[in-house]
C-alpha cells in the first residue's frame, strides 16, 4: 500500500492545485475532516482534501476524483459525503487509476494493486482487469463530460 508521505505526496499536492483543491494533513492519530469511512481514509469538505501520513494514495486520490467529476451545485455544498450515481462512481474509479501515473512511484498498475488489497470489488475480480476489460461505460463518462481526450490524457479540470 502506498501512503500520503514523502515525495509522493509532494507530487499530490502539485497535481491536486490542477484542480483547485487544497491537501491539508491532519496530525497522526486525530481524526480526518470529512472522511466517509473514518479510520486513515480521505476527508473532503468543499475544495479540502484532507489526509494523514497513514492515508493511502487510492484514498486521496478517489475523494480527489469525486470532486472533479462532481457538478458545480454538489462541489459548492460538499461536506463528507460526494454523492453521485453509480455512472459517476465508475468514472472516479477511473479517474484516480489515470492520476496514479502522473505520481512518482505510482502507476496505474500499482494503484490498483492497492486498490484490489484495500478492497474495492469489481465484477471481473480486480480492478486492472476492470480498468482494460470493462469500464467503456466510466471511459465514456469522462469523454462526455470533457474530462478526459478520446486517448485517455486527463485534460485537468473539473465537470461544469
Amino acid at each position: 500500500m502506498h501512503y500520503c508521505q514523502g515525495t509522493a505526496l509532494e507530487a499530490l499536492i502539485i497535481l491536486l492545485k490542477r484542480f483547485d483543491i487544497q491537501l491539508k494533513m491532519v496530525e497522526s492519530n486525530q481524526a480526518i475532516e470529512g472522511s466517509y469511512w473514518g479510520e486513515s481514509e480521505a476527508g473532503l469538505v468543499g475544495n479540502v482534501l484532507y489526509v494523514r501520513n497513514d492515508t493511502p494514495i487510492h484514498s486521496a486520490l478517489h475523494e480527489a476524483c469525486h470532486y472533479i467529476c462532481m457538478d458545480s451545485a454538489r462541489r459548492t455544498a460538499l461536506h463528507t459525503d460526494a454523492g453521485g450515481d453509480y455512472a459517476e462512481e465508475n468514472a472516479v474509479c477511473y479517474l484516480q487509476i489515470l492520476l496514479a501515473n502522473h505520481l512518482p512511484e505510482m502507476s496505474a498498475d500499482v494503484l490498483c494493486e492497492d486498490m484490489d488489497n484495500w478492497g474495492y470489488s469489481f465484477r471481473l475480480g480486480n480492478a486492472k482487469r476492470w480498468f482494460n476489460e470493462d469500464a467503456q461505460d466510466a471511459y465514456d463518462w469522462l469523454l462526455n463530460h470533457q474530462l478526459i481526450a478520446a486517448d485517455k490524457t486527463v485534460l485537468w479540470r473539473v465537470r461544469n
